[in-house]
């Protein structure tokens, strides 16, 4: 295998935030880290330090981009985000608890879990929309950065895209995998393809804690 054809995509999950903590449904809208997410950030940063990175990216969503500011001071790099690297658009359903959209919208929760991945969320994008602008991003980026290594900071359910491009997971399977915040998750590409190296790290958040929820 020639290395100098590999890229390195090391991939953060945001800390935290005030709506994780509530349970209410992120998507596009914007939530300020609790005081433990910044905790989680700045012990990342710690954790992140002694790799060598080229490239910080980021979703441009902020509890993605306040965490990737706290990472990036260790490095001396700066922030190119990306909207592709979004959250998955949940229309309606963003502000609301699940609870909630299936009291308020019976009908448009029983499209949202069923396994049909073309069925979009009213008003926002069905998880092939969103997986395919994923992947795009993905792709674009291991190609622009053969032979360097990046960093991305980013959400929850576009970690499981990627996670799901990886291993080649169809979207109609059910999630049977934990999305930690503030967990570093690191793959290689080369020749279009991405490989898994580690998942869910989060040895480093051993003093502080956790959610795995999204």
């Amino acid at each position: 295998m020639n290395h100098k054809k590999i890229t390195g995509i090391t991939v953060i999950r945001h800390g935290e935030t005030e709506w994780n903590k509530i349970g209410l449904q992120q998507g596009h809208l914007n939530s300020n880290l609790t005081i433990l997410g910044i905790k989680q950030a700045e012990t990342l940063a710690n954790a992140l330090s002694e790799i060598k990175f080229d490239h910080i990216y980021s979703s441009d969503l902020l509890r993605a981009f306040d965490t990737a500011k706290i990472i990036s001071k260790k490095m001396n790099l700066e922030i190119k985000t990306d909207p592709r690297l979004r959250e998955r658009n949940l229309g309606i359903m963003q502000g609301l608890t699940i609870a909630e959209f299936k009291e308020k919208f019976p009908e448009e929760y029983a499209k949202f879990i069923s396994d049909d991945p073309d069925v979009p969320v009213k008003n926002g994008e069905s998880k092939n929309e969103h997986f395919k602008r994923v992947k795009q991003c993905i792709v674009e980026l291991g190609n622009r950065h053969i032979g360097e290594n990046i960093l991305i900071v980013t959400h929850g359910g576009v970690i499981e895209k990627i996670f799901r491009f990886a291993l080649g997971i169809p979207l109609e399977a059910k999630r049977n995998f934990s999305l930690f915040n503030s967990s570093i998750n690191t793959f290689t590409f080369q020749d279009n393809i991405l490989f898994l190296k580690t998942w869910g790290d989060i040895n480093h958040l051993k003093e502080i804690g956790t959610t795995d929820d999204f």
